[in-house]
């Protein structure tokens, strides 16, 4: 009942947001060249949709997003993994993990564009330099959390690191790997939507830029719904998947 009601109250805000937004566009309350409103931006995606101009932006943008997602978790894990497996390492690294952490990696950008050239390759390490620290930092803390009890059973009998690490640490740690898939979605998106404002000829990036240069701002806003409502699906995925791999806790 109370997921229902959770269900109600979202809808609603949804609703009354753009509802409100509508109205005030055709009322003139706001600035309808600058904020434009609903029923503009769905007709420029109707015929976006329809003229075939929509669908090589929305395709480039989601491949790129795909793959930086995909990039920075694995290689985020992988090094997770190779930390938890060096205490020595572990160690040395830690406050350059910090330190790179608290940087804004978006300002690396101009670099990789520069050693990468103005392509796929640039925009995709934009979007793993943003996930890829974030994501080593949380599951690395995942694998130090597991209940050591378990590790010294293991020892006890005969297990090797390898052994502990694949048969304890890893399936103990699986609901946080994947929780930190959430986070990348929105990282990704942030990462491969700067990278194209950089350097792209194509994308949502690119036609958000435009949409400024040639002051439509009805372009950016219709841009940015298709970026929330792709992101959207793409964070639903991964409730999904979470929902499906994460165990239940079970009543005492």
């Amino acid at each position: 009942m109370e997921r229902r009601w959770i269900a109600v109250c979202r809808l609603s805000i949804v609703l009354v947001f753009f509802g409100w937004w509508e109205w005030a566009g055709r009322l003139g309350w706001v600035d309808p060249l600058l904020f434009s409103y609903p029923s503009r931006i769905v007709g420029l995606l109707r015929d976006m949709a329809a003229d075939g101009s929509l669908w090589p932006h929305l395709g480039w943008t989601v491949a790129e997003t795909v793959i930086g997602f995909a990039l920075g978790t694995l290689l985020g894990t992988a090094l997770a993994a190779w930390l938890w497996w060096s205490r020595f390492l572990a160690r040395m690294l830690d406050p350059f993990l910090v330190v790179l952490n608290s940087l804004p990696k978006v300002a690396l950008g101009p670099l990789f564009i520069v050693g990468l050239g103005p392509g796929l390759s640039a925009i995709v390490a934009n979007a793993l330099a943003i996930t890829v620290i974030i994501t080593t930092i949380h599951i690395y803390n995942s694998f130090r959390e597991v209940d050591p009890n378990y590790i010294k059973l293991v020892r006890l009998f005969g297990g090797s690191k390898r052994t502990v690490f694949v048969q304890v640490v890893l399936p103990a740690t699986v609901p946080s790997i994947v929780s930190s898939l959430k986070v990348n979605v929105g990282l990704a998106w942030v990462g491969v939507i700067v990278g194209e404002f950089l350097v792209s000829k194509q994308g949502l990036g690119y036609l958000i830029i435009y949409g400024f240069q040639v002051f439509n701002f009805t372009l950016v806003f219709a841009s940015l719904f298709v970026i929330a409502v792709v992101a959207t699906v793409m964070y639903q995925a991964v409730a999904w998947l979470e929902k499906r791999y994460t165990p239940k806790d079970k009543p005492n």
